[in-house]
């Protein structure tokens, strides 16, 4: 009773499928049983029926100015009737109907990669008071909140840990299969599921702007975009429709059977054309949810199998966006751990790049963090705080000037181009210390798969200084640079490249618009960057480099598979019109061959998602 219950909700939901398909048995039934002229009014008027929305649907692309393929199988259909082949058009209809609801169910699976994500939303968060655990909706959650993530639960927010250690699974933010070990002090991401022992945290962003709602948001945005799939189909519809017409009109006239029209047709079908795409469009965007990459649109995915141009943001993108102490350099007396603990003591509670790389880097060294009072801070330039029984300032060049600090006379003598802290002890310049950001470890070894998969020109766009570009783009074998770019002249650099279409991949709130100017934007990393997130037609959750050639491949494999899908089913149609053509086999043998052709074609479409094994658990099920 429950397979018979689904099945009568899948021909419901289907309901011109539904309709074929149980005439098309009730017409079997009446065939048998002496009845044959009833089943066959019976099965041309609802073939007819059918062809009703066929054309009407071919009328409204024709009227919106594009090309209506389903010409070829109203036809048919038509035609069928006309010469009393109704068991052909029927087998027609089933054909068309039954490929709309494998569409259907394709574009299904791939909405459950990206759904997954929207039904394991965090609901319950544990916050601690006063000694006491309190649940409340994860949305109440606040900055600050101490919130206790027990074993098996959601992280309710963003948050970094405080107390004990855990192993936990973010496979549905980012595609990644192994767990990640986090300790004190690392970040935890909302979404993510504690493995082993339940450990402490502190809420570091409100539920509202935490990974898992802004994940949230670019799904939705996935799912409301229109994919423009018929741009692949248009190179090959007009051929083909003409060469069908031309075969069946041509045998029509030479052997002056109107039947032979009919025979040929049949066969012509325009499924591989109507299914291929679009099937291997929606596996490939779900094969691609599946790896962390959400991709809004399968327009963006087909433009990226097309592309030969990509162009990369330097900071956060090519390197790792993490500052790192290059080198201390210490005036008069003083000595480096000084001018390091110094530092740290005015910067420990901020969460500036630059302020983070000193407290990490004292922290490696095990020097002692010595307590400051009196906390001034100069938006913009730096601190001032008593540390010891001294005066301490730390921040840029401006704070210095401003403050009139003592500086040594051969300090400018060698322009530097580092990005620097300076640290100032009672007014007299004591310290620099300079920071590098590092280039990531996997980008050499992408770049070299980005060119496998066929890219031919590469391009670093960056807003950072012309010394720090050319390291990087000779370091990587990047050819081509523009250095110190505002986000007017990346969109710039952009428009003047002539090979299109152009990728850009990168991370900041400054690639916003340059993301969106390019023909394929790529935001790299989707953590408090929701302005690149929201700019990008695809978002890599994950700050993985990697990531970006594994979406080139997905994109690649996708469209081979669609255009491998489209011609394979073309070859079989014209191989069955020239056999049909010879008169020797009548139509309703042709609609069954067409519907084998269509239905292996569909399923190799369905391969963009993954092995043939995954295909096959599809077909059984």
């Amino acid at each position: 009773m429950k397979h018979l219950s689904k099945s009568w909700a899948f021909l419901k939901k289907y309901k011109l499928f539904g309709l074929a398909l149980i005439s098309f048995i009730i017409g079997l039934i009446l065939y048998f049983s002496g009845e044959p002229k009833i089943a066959k009014y019976l099965i041309s008027a609802i073939a007819l029926i059918e062809v009703i929305p066929l054309a009407w649907g071919m009328l409204k692309s024709l009227r919106d100015g594009t090309y209506g393929i389903d010409i070829l199988a109203a036809t048919a259909i038509i035609a069928s009737v006309a010469v009393n082949q109704y068991w052909a058009a029927i087998i027609i209809v089933i054909m068309l109907t039954g490929g709309e609801a494998l569409e259907d169910y394709a574009e299904g699976r791939a909405e459950t990669e990206l759904n997954a994500l929207l039904t394991k939303a965090p609901q319950i968060a544990h916050i601690l008071r006063a000694s006491k655990v309190v649940d409340v909706k994860a949305s109440a959650v606040t900055i600050g909140n101490k919130i206790i993530i027990k074993p098996g639960e959601l992280v309710p927010v963003d948050a970094v840990v405080i107390e004990g250690s855990s192993s936990f699974d973010q496979s549905s933010l980012t595609g990644e299969s192994v767990p990640k070990y986090r300790e004190i002090g690392d970040e935890l991401l909302s979404g993510s599921i504690n493995i082993e022992g339940a450990i402490t945290a502190r809420a570091l962003r409100p539920a509202s702007d935490s990974q898992y709602e802004q994940i949230i948001k670019l799904v939705k945005s996935a799912q409301n975009s229109q994919t423009p799939f018929v741009r692949l189909a248009d190179r090959y519809s007009i051929p083909f429709t003409i060469l069908a017409f031309g075969i069946a009109i041509a045998v029509w006239i030479v052997s002056k059977q109107s039947i032979r029209f009919v025979e040929v047709l049949v066969v012509a079908t325009p499924c591989p054309l109507i299914l291929a795409a679009p099937i291997a469009v929606i596996s490939g965007m779900s094969r691609a949810a599946k790896n962390g990459i959400i991709v809004k649109t399968g327009g963006a995915l087909e433009r990226l199998a097309e592309a030969k141009t990509i162009a990369f943001d330097k900071t956060g993108t090519l390197t790792t966006g993490i500052a790192s102490i290059k080198e201390i350099r210490t005036f008069g007396k003083n000595k480096k751990q000084d001018i390091l603990k110094y530092a740290a003591s005015l910067e420990q509670n901020s969460n500036h790049i630059l302020a983070l790389a000193i407290v990490k880097e004292v922290k490696k060294l095990g020097i002692k963090i010595p307590k400051s009072s009196g906390l001034k801070d100069f938006s913009g330039t730096g601190l001032e705080a008593k540390v010891s029984g001294s005066l301490i300032l730390a921040g840029n060049l401006a704070l210095m000037k401003n403050n009139n600090v003592k500086m040594p006379d051969d300090l400018f003598i060698k322009k530097n181009k580092d990005t620097v802290t300076y640290v100032a002890i009672n007014m007299e310049l004591a310290g620099m210390i300079t920071f590098d950001d590092q280039i990531r470890d996997e980008a050499k070894s992408t770049l070299a798969k980005l060119k496998k998969f066929g890219f031919k020109h590469m391009l670093l766009v960056t807003g950072d200084l012309e010394q720090k570009a050319r390291v990087v783009a000779k370091t990587l074998g990047i050819s081509e640079y523009k250095a110190e770019a505002l986000p007017g002249d990346k969109i710039r650099a952009i428009e003047a490249l002539t090979s299109r279409p152009v990728v850009f991949v990168g991370d900041g709130v400054n690639d916003a618009p340059v993301l969106t100017a390019a023909d394929v934007g790529i935001a790299l990393g989707a953590q408090g960057k929701t302005a690149a997130s929201e700019s990008a037609d695809m978002v890599i959750m994950l700050d993985d480099f990697a990531k970006v050639a594994k979406a080139k491949e997905i994109a690649n494999r996708t469209f081979k598979i669609a255009q491998q899908s489209i011609v394979i089913g073309i070859a079989m149609s014209i191989v069955l019109m020239l056999v049909f053509a010879t008169g020797k086999f009548q139509p309703i043998y042709g609609a069954v061959l067409q519907e084998l052709v269509d239905v292996f074609v569909i399923f190799n479409a369905l391969r963009a998602h993954g092995s043939w094994s995954k295909v096959k658990n599809i077909k059984s099920s």
